[in-house]
């Protein structure tokens, strides 16, 4: 169940979110928004609420102006060409493409780039990922957003690879996103893509 907390805009204007918290192996805290409009906070496994609630103070500007571009973005995107219908058509559709196409581009970065990415994965999943596009396990398990298929496919390899690092460095480490830009040296460039437009990628 998610919690919400209510915080301030750069003009002071009172505004109500609601988000999740997930606690990982990590060093570093985050703030991601969902297609939803819901927020996700990343946080270390012994990280505190309190923790959380600060964070989320702080960035409130910051939330507000991306909550602001959102509901924007709701407002002005052309109304959904599918039937109810004609989407989970489209979604079992693509879900078949992906399990075909994303083990394809994992196999080759992971040949590619064998001598730089040591611990091979174990298995890789197929999800509908809420707050995510890909995850690694700590067993090796690689797992990925079948909404990926509609990225264009430079965005599509960027999280490949993102979760590939992830089997050598389990963390946002310097020398994880150094892996990173060894194999895509453009990659803020795509991780910023996904972030201004992870929302559209979607069939409603």
């Amino acid at each position: 169940m998610n919690a919400k907390i209510e915080l301030e805009n750069k003009d002071h204007l009172p505004f109500t979110i609601e988000y999740q918290i997930i606690r990982s192996k990590r060093k570093t805290c985050s703030i991601e928004l969902n297609p939803d409009g819901t927020f996700t906070v990343r946080i270390p496994l012994y990280g505190r609420n309190s923790d959380v609630t600060r964070i989320l103070k702080e960035k409130q500007f910051w939330i507000g102006n991306k909550l602001k571009k959102w509901h924007q973005y709701q407002q002005t995107k052309p109304p959904s060409q599918y039937t109810e219908v004609q989407k989970q058509a489209l979604e079992k559709r693509y879900r078949e493409a992906a399990k075909d196409y994303i083990p394809k581009r994992v196999a080759y970065y992971a040949d590619a780039y064998a001598h730089l990415i040591h611990h091979p994965y174990t298995g890789i999943t197929i999800r509908d990922q809420k707050t995510r596009w890909g995850s690694c396990s700590s067993r090796g398990t690689l797992s990925f957003n079948w909404r990926l298929m509609l990225a264009p496919p430079a965005i599509l390899d960027y999280v490949v690879v993102h979760e590939l690092c992830h089997l050598e460095h389990m963390n946002h480490s310097k020398d994880f996103w150094q892996c990173v830009e060894i194999i895509l040296p453009d990659y803020k460039e795509r991780r910023k893509w996904l972030k201004e437009h992870g929302q559209e990628l979607t069939f409603s």
